[in-house]
């Protein structure tokens, strides 16, 4: 009985492994074929990428300028002001 049982759940298992097998043959031909890319169209992505990167660049605006010790504390004051007629 303990054999029949031992040979039931190996051959469940085995089953689920063979399963998974056949499922990644199948997934490997599509990757097979995306890879077959021509000299030319790899070239033509590598310049879209660089256009894309080149014009985002130009659309960031300057970093602002550090702001003084003045004004640190006036906008720190304006904040705690604002703060404080919130809570009323």
């Amino acid at each position: 009985m303990r054999a029949l049982t031992l040979l039931l759940v190996i051959s469940l298992s085995a089953s689920g492994a063979l399963a998974q097998g056949k499922g990644q043959g199948q997934q490997a031909k599509p990757r097979a074929q995306q890879q077959q890319m021509s000299q030319q169209d790899r070239q033509r992505m590598r310049d879209d990428m660089h256009e894309a990167y080149r014009d985002r660049s130009r659309e960031r605006p300057d970093r602002q300028r550090p702001m003084t010790r003045e004004e640190r504390d006036k906008l720190r004051q304006d904040i705690q002001d604002a703060n404080k007629q919130l809570r009323r």
